[in-house]
């Protein structure tokens, strides 16, 4: 017999992490639009740009260069490669990152090392961007982990580990609807990807399976 009571699924821990969690889509869902989220939601789009960039690499293409704007939006140039794995790689790769920060910040240790990479990462792109808005987001963002770092380490508060699962929480929360399902002109992966594909399946509906 199936015992569907919840009586003993959760410890403290746990019921902690899903309300963290809880309050971090809330807060996300509520502040989208505001300036507050705004280095969070640019930091969201070069990772989305970053996962093209990773998928032309690992067909054989060449990633000419990445920009992100300040309004927002971001491109990825790109020759060569699997053009119909390039287009979906965004989406896919902003799932996989945030489901990667999202269990890192579950413990102390793991959410040095996704900090740690993070800032490599955003270091080793600071000397390829191709504008300043890009190039900014990468020293303003390297500067922020530093002091949160500082402040992990000089306090008892966790603070380290809310601010991985706050930036994890951002690529499963609004900017997937808002950007991907939402969107109705012709400028977004899902609508370029109905395009090329010859199923019988628009923008949206590729939104929705990805």
């Amino acid at each position: 017999m199936l015992n569907w009571e919840l009586k003993n699924c959760c410890n403290h821990d746990q019921v902690v992490f899903l309300t963290t969690i809880s309050i971090c889509t809330v807060v996300i869902l509520a502040l989208w639009r505001t300036i507050f989220l705004r280095p969070f939601k640019l930091i969201t789009v070069f990772l989305h740009e970053a996962s093209h960039a990773v998928a032309c690499k690992l067909t054989c293409g060449h990633v000419e260069g990445i920009q992100v704007h300040a309004d927002e939006g971001g491109t990825t140039q790109t020759r060569g490669g699997v053009y119909w794995l390039i287009l979906p790689a965004g989406y896919l790769g902003s799932s996989f990152w945030g489901m990667v920060l999202i269990l890192a910040s579950t413990n102390l240790l793991t959410a040095r090392i996704a900090a740690g990479c993070f800032a490599v990462a955003l270091l080793v792109v600071l000397f390829v961007a191709k504008n300043w808005t890009l190039r900014g987001l990468c020293i303003g963002f390297i500067i922020f982990l530093g002091v949160i770092w500082v402040l992990q380490e000089t306090t008892k508060v966790r603070i380290l580990q809310y601010i991985i699962l706050f930036i994890g929480k951002c690529y499963f929360s609004f900017y997937i609807y808002d950007d991907l399902i939402s969107r109705r002109v012709h400028s977004s992966d899902a609508e370029k990807f109905a395009e090329v594909c010859p199923c019988p399946c628009n923008g949206v509906g590729w939104g929705v399976i990805w």
